[in-house]
């Protein structure tokens, strides 16, 4: 095992920031700001794409074309930052909340909606892209990202895994397991916290006694971070920085992206139920998007050709995201039982028939 830096033993309670809420340049100089002309407006494009395809999938759920969806209003940054610099190589473990990710990396919306429908395939593209499915589960994949990373590790690829978290995940043992076995053997694996604030209705202090999420990076012997997730830049920075350590055979780093999902957890959730509506416009004044498009407008990037040419890949995405889903035919039920073993149980044919009794295809 390759022995590791010296590991900090602080962590820092104020967000990397490099873009302020009103959109100019803070004083930070640890990270650097400075990208292309058009990498900056490709991450401002992504950001605005992302938002309206998740507002058509809640639209389209409303409408009864898919069983459930997790809407990311809100945490766009953190989700496009954090991927847009890495590598088309380096493998994704992803939650459920990820649209942005999957985005970023050229996953269609029909495929991440054809997962929310319940297709028989959970959505097709995602692996190519070396991006693991949706995994429904709290915490659970965070394994599979360390496993990953310590067979690149094994087979000399410089490749890493990110495993994308909830604030709630970091409560569930999965998770600490997760976080010790890559610390120990020093995978090159980024632990990436979306802190939304909120598990479902648990808040973040009912979650956790440290002083922040990233604080818990201590404990295990790998550096932690804090970043304001809804600033694209910074995300993109600190991001940068633990794929390049975890590169290097430097280990694996905890970061903690402080954000706030503007939505539902899920379209089966009431969040009037549990946040006030004070919470609510606090962050809604921190919205990521007009933030950056302030920061933009300053650099004199800012321009109605890049307006438009946002507006027509969202409508066109859209569009196909529509025409995919809408009135599709629904899953073969039989599929469920017949594709898990080579003949089918007795108790799975039993599970079988009750579920057409209940669906009215078969007589009681």
């Amino acid at each position: 095992m390759t022995e590791l830096a010296q590991t900090p033993t602080t962590v820092d309670l104020e967000p990397v920031q490099l873009v302020a809420p009103d959109g100019t340049p803070t004083a930070e100089d640890r990270y650097s700001r400075e990208l292309p002309d058009e990498a900056l407006c490709w991450l401002y494009e992504m950001m605005v794409v992302t938002r309206d395809v998740d507002t058509e999938l809640v639209n389209l759920q409303r409408q009864g074309e898919l069983a459930l969806f997790a809407p990311c209003r809100g945490q766009e940054a953190a989700q496009v930052g954090a991927a847009a610099c890495l590598r088309k190589a380096d493998w994704l473990f992803p939650q459920y909340r990820e649209l942005g990710v999957f985005l970023v990396r050229g996953i269609a919306p029909s495929h991440v909606g054809a997962m929310w429908r319940g297709t028989w395939h959970g959505g097709l593209e995602f692996t190519k892209k070396c991006c693991a499915p949706i995994s429904i589960p709290v915490g659970t994949h965070a394994l599979h990202a360390v496993g990953a990373a310590m067979a690149a590790q094994r087979l000399g690829e410089d490749s890493i895994t990110v495993a994308f978290l909830g604030d709630g995940a970091t409560s569930e043992g999965d998770v600490h397991e997760a976080l010790n076995v890559a610390a120990v053997f020093g995978a090159p694996c980024v632990f990436y916290v979306q802190n939304n604030q909120w598990a479902i209705s648990v808040p973040l202090c009912r979650q956790t006694a440290a002083p922040s999420i990233a604080h818990k990076a201590i404990g295990y012997g790998m550096p932690g971070i804090r970043v304001d997730g809804n600033d694209v830049l910074a995300c993109y920075a600190v991001m940068a920085e633990a794929a390049a350590r975890a590169r290097a055979g430097g280990g694996p780093t905890l970061i903690e992206a402080v954000t706030y999902r503007l939505g539902p957890h899920t379209t089966s959730d009431d969040p009037t139920r549990y946040r006030s509506r004070d919470e609510l416009e606090h962050w809604l004044a921190l919205d990521p998007i007009p933030r950056y498009r302030a920061y933009l407008e300053g650099r004199g990037l800012w321009s109605e050709r890049l307006a438009g040419r946002v507006a027509a890949r969202s409508q066109r995405l859209c569009t196909e995201l529509r025409d995919m889903l809408f009135g599709a035919p629904d899953v073969d039920i039989d599929e469920v039982f017949t594709t898990v073993y080579a003949e089918m149980t007795p108790a799975l044919e039993a599970q079988r028939r009750d579920l057409r009794v209940e669906l009215g295809e078969e007589p009681r």
